[in-house]
C-alpha cells in the first residue's frame, strides 16, 4: 500500500476525530438504537432507521480513519528547507490581480482550502513543487490559466 503523506497536525486531527467517534459517537448511537427498539414495531420506526443509518456512517468513517492512519507517513515540515515540497507554507502573489495568498501544502486527508491547507495533489500544489522564491508559476485550473510569483517559502 502507498503511504499517505501527512503533517503532525493533520495526523493529530484525524486521531482526535477517530477517538471522538469511538468514545462518544458510537456509544451514543448504540444507546439511541436500544431506545428506539423499545418503542416497538421497527418497520415503521423512523428513529430506529435514522439511528441505524447514523451507526452505518460512523462505522464506515471509523474504518476509513483507521485505514488512513495506518498508512500515514508523518512528515514534520520544521525539519525541511529549500525549494517547495510537502509541508511548505508558500506565499504567492497572483500576477494578474496582485492578490497575495498563503497556503501550506498538506496531504489530501487534511486539506482545507478555506483554512489555507492545500492538497498536495491539487493543480496549484503540483505546479509549485520544486520552485524557489522569485519563481513564476503558471497553473492550469478549471477556471483557466493563472500566473503566480512565489514570494516566500517557510517550513514551520
Amino acid at each position: 500500500m502507498e503511504k499517505i503523506l501527512m503533517t503532525p497536525a493533520g495526523f493529530a486531527a484525524l486521531e482526535a476525530e477517530l477517538k471522538q467517534l469511538k468514545s462518544v459517537e458510537r456509544p451514543a448511537v448504540i444507546k439511541a438504537i436500544a431506545e428506539a427498539r423499545e418503542h416497538g414495531d421497527l418497520s415503521e420506526n423512523a428513529e430506529y432507521h435514522s439511528a441505524r443509518e447514523k451507526q452505518s456512517f460512523i462505522e464506515g468513517r471509523i474504518k476509513e480513519l483507521e485505514g488512513v492512519l495506518s498508512l500515514a507517513d508523518v512528515i514534520t515540515p520544521a525539519k525541511l528547507s529549500g525549494s517547495i515540497k510537502f509541508g511548505a507554507t508558500v506565499t504567492l502573489v497572483d500576477e494578474d490581480t496582485d492578490e497575495e495568498k498563503t497556503w501550506q501544502i498538506v496531504g489530501e486527508h487534511e486539506a482545507d482550502i478555506e483554512n489555507g491547507l492545500l492538497n498536495i495533489k491539487s493543480p496549484i500544489a503540483r505546479a509549485l513543487i520544486g520552485k524557489d522564491e522569485g519563481d513564476s508559476v503558471e497553473v492550469r485550473t478549471p477556471g483557466g490559466v493563472r500566473s503566480y510569483e512565489v514570494l516566500k517559502i517557510a517550513y514551520i
